[in-house]
């Protein structure tokens, strides 16, 4: 794990295994995703990241080994050459066990996926040319989550820069136009250089053989899987060939996966026809009892405006029958019938009644208009008019006259006949 994954600490890798149980394929893949910047599933966000399956017994696995030498020349030259092929071999894996006790692996922390993948296809098409089956630009978990939403195929590429038969497989088969068409009507296709950090963590994860390698994934049991596995140099014909019937032998996971998700998309929508109907009904329902509580509101209103009409229509007559009393007792005493100054004066309701008073020609006109506003039968608002001639006697105090003349200055005899009329609506 240490080595896989560049871990300083032995402790921290005891704790990493035994979060995954001590399996040490998940605990490279948590920790090639960490470093991606993929959240650990340990600390998950709303949404666990995504894995691939390469555990699955059932992967197709076609491995295309090299051509065996021909003839007495061709087996000479491989046994002359197979002590120092092996010898170079077995040096060179010496070197690089012993480099890995001195420094990390470099490739072993991804900092710039999505730069390392660009970076491979800038330097692919320099050398092979820009007829290629068209590359994802992105990450591998990018990648993966695409096909997975998308319920795609997806075929990674690995590239091996300094193995021998790399060349060959991408001029003759992988830039072949046959293949070309197919990868890009029927799959995604990413592709990354071991040499990089990001080709490095998906070959730790995919852990090919050899080189070429190609890995067909698809979603399987709900979970992205490796269902195919393609090592070595193959002919674009045959490639073709074992991809499709890689394809053949998985659609039906997809089919069904396809179902499933229309199934649960036909139950979502129904499901949000039914809250949306729901929340309609609970709209119309809270609509009701608001224009309720309204309509009840406002009749409360009216009822409170009409008994404060009630109180203060009450209050006034209150009011009005209390000042009836006091002018009635302010008014100053009838005088007698042979007293020379007294007038006689009867005057006519607007109710048709007739009430008669004497007076004294020296009092005021207000005494007049008191008394009658003293007496229950006189409208509340009035004035008292003359018959012939038809004059308003001036019994209320204006800015013009503010001291209303006697009956004497109004011209009035010792027997008289006023008249009084209702203001109450004007």
């Amino acid at each position: 794990l240490q080595d896989l994954t560049g871990i300083d600490s032995m402790d921290q890798c005891r704790r990493t295994l035994e979060q995954h149980n001590w399996n040490i394929e998940a605990a490279v893949q948590d920790r090639l995703n960490e470093q991606e910047g993929v959240p650990s599933v340990f600390n998950p966000p709303p949404s666990r990241p995504l894995q691939v399956n390469t555990a699955d017994n059932r992967v197709y696995s076609y491995i295309v080994s090299r051509p065996q030498p021909r003839g007495f020349l061709g087996w000479g030259y491989y046994l002359i050459m197979l002590p120092f092929r092996f010898t170079y071999y077995t040096l060179l894996d010496i070197l690089r066990f012993a480099l890995r006790f001195i420094r990390p692996e470099p490739r072993g922390r991804v900092t710039d996926p999505v730069g390392d993948v660009v970076s491979f296809i800038h330097s692919f098409e320099e050398k092979y040319g820009r007829s290629h089956p068209v590359f994802y630009q992105g990450t591998y978990s990018q990648a993966l989550n695409d096909a997975k939403r998308e319920l795609r195929f997806l075929l990674v590429y690995l590239h091996g820069d300094d193995h021998q038969d790399t060349d060959e497989f991408c001029r003759n088969t992988l830039c072949t136009e046959e293949v070309v068409n197919f990868v890009n009507t029927r799959m995604l296709f990413w592709a990354c250089s071991t040499s990089r950090p990001e080709g490095y963590r998906v070959s730790q994860a995919l852990r090919e053989n050899t080189y070429p390698f190609l890995a067909m994934i698809t979603l399987k049991d709900r979970k992205m899987t490796v269902v195919g596995r393609l090592e070595g140099v193959i002919q674009a014909e045959d490639l073709i060939n074992q991809l499709t019937f890689i394809m053949e032998a998985n659609q039906t996971y997809l089919v069904s996966e396809r179902m499933e998700r229309e199934e649960r998309n036909q139950t979502q929508a129904l499901r949000l026809q039914q809250d949306e109907a729901y929340l309609a009904s609970l709209r119309a329902d809270q609509e009701k009892d608001r224009k309720k509580k309204e309509e009840e509101e406002l009749k409360r209103r009216q009822e409170e405006v009409a008994r404060e009409i009630v109180l203060a229509e009450e209050r006034r007559q209150q009011t009005l029958q209390e000042e009836k009393e006091r002018r009635s007792e302010s008014l100053p005493p009838e005088p007698s019938l042979d007293n020379p100054d007294s007038v006689k004066i009867v005057f006519k309701l607007p109710n048709d009644s007739r009430v008669e008073r004497r007076f004294l020609f020296t009092q005021s006109l207000t005494v007049i208009h008191d008394f009658l506003f003293s007496l229950k039968e006189t409208p509340e608002k009035f004035q008292i008019v003359t018959n012939f001639p038809r004059r308003v006697l001036p019994c209320i105090p204006t800015e013009q006259r503010p001291i209303p003349p006697t009956l004497k200055e109004a011209g009035l005899s010792r027997s008289e006949v006023l008249f009084v009329q209702d203001l109450t609506d004007d």
